[in-house]
């Protein structure tokens, strides 16, 4: 009996000459060019420089493929190091095999590094690139669809996916949930539902981050309970199950103490760039009265931030100019102070 089903292609790769296309990589790439556009588009709203979030994914992409691609290898370390397996392989990248959490939190540590030399806060911009994040794993599950794993039981409804046989992998022929399908439609809701939330309550601090992650590993808890490749077990449980289950509530816990100790939003993200926009007088008003505090504590003069003008002697009356000469002091002529003025000359009486 014939029922409605979603093809795989197939093959992964398309050569261009001889150059290979490989359909997991492309999704990857074109998911980091719209993280960073819609990024940058969120960045600059908040008041920063065009060009800032791209300098620091210099920094975050190659941390997080590195991070993506360990943690995959050592959770699944039997694929590479196990009995007749080939450990080169491990670094065989194009072929699938990131682990979401790895990238996640080695491409913080680039991240940071980036922060650290332009000077502006991690949270602000993990805050700007957390919606671009979810489109962009939307976008890269698509290379699981390539490469026709990690989907989930078998099903018959219509939006089944075929997988092809390969007794290489000892991959059975057959119609399955597409959990990269669900997945990846679950991560443009978390990108919509961050945008609408960041707007509706203005989240600052890290706390459009956490929504992300919080809304993403609810999401994955239920697509890895669907899924059917192997991977280790802790009490019944996938590993990648427990791990979201760790995250989710690390991310609503720090939304919760987040917002009672920072209220708000950071009313500046880049320093540099506030300096030069229209509130940049303000902006050096505000950074010299904090400096002017922190000297005051500790026990040194405040900076003045208006220069004192040299005060005008006042002039008093019958008081001689400053700079007029002297009278000699044996000149008879110079009448006294107090002594009435000589008689004028006039008409003899």
């Amino acid at each position: 009996m014939d029922i409605a089903y979603i093809p795989s292609p197939s093959t992964g790769v398309i050569h261009l000459g001889p150059v290979p296309l490989r359909g997991y990589a492309f999704c990857i790439i074109i998911g980091v060019f719209v993280a960073v556009w819609l990024g940058n588009r969120r960045w600059i709203a908040r008041g920063g420089r065009t060009g800032t979030v791209a300098d620091i994914a210099v920094w975050a992409v190659p941390f997080g493929l590195v991070g993506g691609r360990l943690y995959h290898v050592i959770t699944d370390y039997e694929l590479y190091f196990g009995e007749g397996r080939d450990w080169v392989n491990a670094f065989k990248i194009w072929e699938g095999g990131l682990g979401i959490w790895g990238a996640v939190a080695l491409g913080a540590v680039g991240a940071w590094i980036g922060c650290r030399r332009r000077g502006i806060p991690l949270p602000a911009w993990a805050d700007a690139l957390a919606p671009g994040l979810a489109v962009a794993q939307a976008i890269g599950r698509w290379g699981n669809w390539f490469n026709q794993e990690l989907y989930g039981k078998p099903t018959d409804l219509p939006w089944a996916l075929k997988i092809d046989a390969d007794p290489a992998i000892g991959r059975i022929a057959g119609t399955y949930h597409p959990t990269f399908l669900y997945e990846s439609l679950w991560c443009l809701g978390v990108a919509a539902l961050v945008i609408w939330a960041d707007r509706r309550f203005t989240l600052g601090h890290g706390r459009a981050f956490a929504l992300y992650v919080a809304a993403y590993t609810a999401g994955r808890f239920w697509t890895e309970y669907l899924r059917v490749d192997d991977t280790h077990h802790v009490l019944g449980l996938r590993l990648n199950g427990w791990t979201s289950i760790v995250l989710f509530l690390a991310a609503v816990a720090y939304m919760i103490i987040s917002a009672r100790r920072r209220p708000g939003r950071e009313t500046v993200v880049e320093p540099a760039a506030a300096e030069d926009g229209p509130d940049a007088a303000s902006v050096k008003v505000e950074k010299a009265e904090k400096a002017g505090k922190a000297e005051g504590a500790a026990g040194k003069p405040a900076p003045k931030l208006v220069k004192e003008l040299p005060r005008k002697p006042v002039k008093k009356p019958g008081e001689k100019p400053s700079g007029a000469p002297a009278a000699p002091s044996g000149d008879a002529s110079a009448p006294a102070a107090g002594d009435a003025p000589a008689d004028k000359p006039g008409k003899k009486l």
